[in-house]
Formats: structure tokens, sequence, C-alpha cells
């Protein structure tokens, strides 16, 4: 039996994750990782072909982490919980994981399928899925139906609007003002309207 791996891709990841948030994206290096966990830049290339690929499994690995919070938040049974939940999440988040967030500004999906097919594709394929599929169940609760608009307003409420805050977050030196996450929620309740009484 083979010995296990000293250095698994989390570790690489974690080291990468520190890196850049030390040096930005370009300091987190093939050799600069190998050294930080004090392996041989052969044992990093033998797991990813190179920087920019360790960055998109980053990216990756922090969009699943992200969409767990999320997607628990919309899931809510009570609809006016689970908006105000999705909304916080977003916002608290970025500002409890800070390093992350601005892994989350890296990339576009498209990009990373179009630079990776083959290494990235199959969890590029479905990592939006069962967000998808959550927006389309809450539409379907909130308003009644499901069609272009009551999906598209839920995508506003929930996720473009947040996402828009909380990029602001991410580009201010200054801790978000604490009226924040009321304004962005009281925004998403604009969008989704009164709800469908069933």
């Amino acid at each position: 039996m083979g010995r296990a791996p000293k250095y698994d891709d989390e570790a690489i990841l974690d080291a990468a994750l520190d890196l850049a948030s030390e040096h930005g994206p370009h300091g987190a290096t093939v050799v600069a990782i190998a050294e930080r966990l004090g392996a041989p830049s052969g044992s990093i290339y033998h797991r990813f072909a190179s920087r920019d690929l360790i960055l998109a499994r980053l990216w990756i690995r922090t969009i699943r982490r992200f969409q767990e919070g999320f997607l628990a938040a919309v899931r809510l049974d009570d609809p006016d919980q689970a908006v105000r939940a999705a909304v916080a999440h977003t916002l608290t988040w970025t500002v409890e994981h800070p390093r992350e967030a601005k892994v989350l500004v890296l990339y576009r999906r498209e990009d990373l399928i179009a630079l990776w097919p083959d290494e990235l594709g199959d969890d590029l394929a479905t990592l939006n899925d069962e967000v998808k599929r959550s927006i389309t169940a809450f539409a379907r609760t909130w308003f009644g139906a499901v069609a272009a608009e009551t999906v598209g307003r839920t995508r506003l409420a929930l996720i473009d609007q947040p996402y828009a805050a909380s990029r602001r977050i991410i580009s201010d030196t200054v801790p978000p003002p604490p009226w924040l996450i009321d304004a962005v929620t009281t925004a998403a309740f604009a969008v989704l309207g009164e709800m469908r009484q069933s």
C-alpha cells in the first residue's frame, strides 16, 4: 500500500489562499506555495499544472463553501425569514471571510469553462445547479408561479443586489455601514413585492 500524500489538495489550496491574501493573486506562485508547505515544487505540479489552475480550483471551492450558507438560508420554511437570511448571509459572509471574498471576484464561471474545459468542466457544469433549483423553488413559493419574471425578480432580490453590495464591501477599505443589511433587505422585498397568498 502506498503512502498517503503529505500535502493534499486542500492544503495546497489553503496555502494559495494565504499567499493570495498576503501578496495578491500573483503572489500565489507554485514556488511560493511549495515553500509555504515545505514541499518540493514538483509535488505541487504533480497535482496542478499551473498557478492559475490552483487559483481556479480555489475559486470553485470558495463558491461551494459560500453556497452552503446561502442555500440553507433560502430554503427556510418561512419565506420572509428566507429573504432576510439570504441577504444577511451574503453580506456577513463577505465581512467574516475577507480573504475568500476577494477570491470570488477573480473569475467568472464562463471564463474558467473556456480556459479549462477538461480540468474544470465537470465541476463548473454543476456549480450553480443547487442555487438555481432553490431560486426556482422560492419563486414558486413566493409568487405562486415559476416564470421568467418571477425567477428574475427572485434572482435580483436574493442574489444580484446582495452581490453588488458585497462587491462594495470587498473594494472598500472601511467596515460596511451598520445600515447596509437593512437597506439591501428592504430593496429585496421591494423587488419581490407582496407575497401571493395561497
